[in-house]
């Protein structure tokens, strides 16, 4: 989709004004959670300027479908939700599962009136290359650069991908003392993080 027929589909959302509300935004560009940290390059902005159509922050207050999110920058943001918008909270998900106090990535459009239609939000989620200290009952306790992790395994949603394997769910595989990259939401204000997938080496 061009640029200017996404900013109409996104706008038409927001005015509840077609039948876009139906169609999800990963017909917009790639949904996959490795994909919240890497916004589609805009042609109009500049070499180190920032994505207007991209923010992270957290959910300081939600009014009918409209977030408002702080930045880490301390800039405010009001970002739309709408039946077109696709929400990633350790699975996909209903914008009825923000809350606030989430962290959040949020891809979209910018209306003239400075707002975001958001296509595709990323709710908690967290992309951590780490090292598995301990195995134990349904949690791995992790290394991220001298910082503890707990990472939860959640039962029908965590999965293991070995050497670039399809997603299995058996996690056996994994070994105290290797490499790992995680993929989860972390559970706000604590160092405990749900689990969607663990790359590793078998």
């Amino acid at each position: 989709m061009d640029p200017l027929g996404r900013r109409r589909f996104l706008t038409s959302a927001v005015l509840g004004t077609t039948a876009a509300g139906v169609v999800g935004a990963s017909a917009l560009g790639s949904f996959a959670p490795e994909a919240a940290a890497s916004p589609r390059p805009a042609l109009d902005v500049g070499a180190g300027e920032l994505d207007p159509n991209f923010v992270e922050g957290r959910i300081i207050g939600i009014t009918k479908g409209l977030l408002l999110v702080t930045s880490s920058d301390r800039s405010m943001h009001r970002i739309h939700l709408t039946g077109a918008t696709s929400v990633w909270k350790l699975r996909p998900t209903t914008s009825d599962a923000a809350t606030v106090g989430d962290g959040l990535y949020a891809r979209g459009v910018r209306m003239p009136d400075g707002t975001l239609a958001a296509d595709a939000v990323w709710l908690n989620i967290v992309n951590l290359q780490v090292h598995i200290t301990s195995i134990g009952r349904s949690v791995l306790h992790l290394d991220h650069r001298g910082d503890r992790i707990v990472g939860h395994v959640v039962a029908g949603t965590t999965a293991a991908v070995y050497n670039s394997t399809p997603a299995v769910s058996d996690l056996s595989l994994l070994q105290v003392g290797k490499h790992a990259q995680v993929v989860g939401a972390w559970r706000p204000d604590t160092n405990e993080v749900d689990l969607a997938t663990v790359y590793a080496a078998a």
